[in-house]
């Protein structure tokens, strides 16, 4: 498990989505102000199991389910990267998202915790996702040559971009893949590992520290929501790095 993932969705999320046209209407937010729930529930699914440096790409699927009866408009998912021998390197993942038939680029960022974060924008203004409806986003992935056999994690943080804001309203599993020299090897494609978490509050399955201030001030908070969130989640992150400091010295 990766203690501060969820930081690196946060602050993502915060710097990598460009604020709208000033003219740009704010879209309504699709959780309502108590409710202390992710609106979509997201999962990724259908991955190869092996990527090959510089060979071909994998596809895989995001499925964005919304789980009210609000329209949840504007949503943009942000990947986060995490690899094993913290090696990856931001121009090594070539990540492209579909708008129907059309793919568009994933540029990735790198974390102070040595993660790789990319968000779905390109420009794009977000997909909606009508009430109790699923939208299925189709996503393609390969590695340039230079990049090293590796162990690597991919999951998904989901934001709602308001005018000059956004709101944190889902998080997926965990899509966990090889980047291997012989991937003759593996399987050609396998299922994501763990399962959706749902309609949880933010942190309860990472076991974070301030999970209800998380819950309450990430959903449907019109104003400063990234900036409440990055707070509370940089407190959470610096007594986890701490903990896990502590138990390396103890092995």
């Amino acid at each position: 498990m990766r203690l501060c993932t969820p930081l690196s969705f946060c602050l993502a999320a915060a710097a990598l989505l460009p604020a709208p046209p000033a003219h740009a209407a704010p879209r309504p937010a699709c959780a309502a102000p108590d409710d202390r729930r992710f609106p979509l529930t997201t999962r990724i699914h259908d991955g190869p199991e092996a990527y090959e440096p510089g060979g071909g790409y994998g596809t895989w699927y995001l499925d964005l389910t919304n789980t009210t009866t609000r329209t949840c408009g504007s949503i943009h998912p942000v990947v986060v990267l995490f690899d094993g021998k913290r090696a990856l390197k931001p121009s090594q993942p070539r990540l492209d998202f579909y708008d129907g038939a059309h793919p568009l680029p994933v540029r990735f960022t790198t974390t102070d915790e040595d993660e790789l974060v990319g968000a779905f924008d390109d420009g794009f203004p977000g997909f909606t996702v009508g009430p109790k409806k699923t939208v299925t986003v189709k996503v393609r992935l390969a590695f340039t040559s230079d990049a090293v056999p590796n162990e690597v994690t991919a999951n998904a943080a989901v934001v709602q971009r308001h005018k000059d804001d956004g709101d944190w309203v889902g998080q997926s599993n965990d899509y966990s893949f090889r980047v291997t020299d012989d991937p003759a090897s593996e399987p050609e494609t396998g299922a994501s590992t763990g399962t959706s978490p749902g309609p949880t509050p933010p942190g309860r399955d990472q076991g974070l520290p301030f999970a209800d201030e998380l819950a309450s001030t990430g959903l449907g908070t019109p104003g400063g929501a990234l900036a409440a969130l990055a707070a509370l989640l940089v407190t959470a992150g610096a007594l986890l790095l701490a903990r896990r400091s502590r138990s390396r010295r103890r092995g």
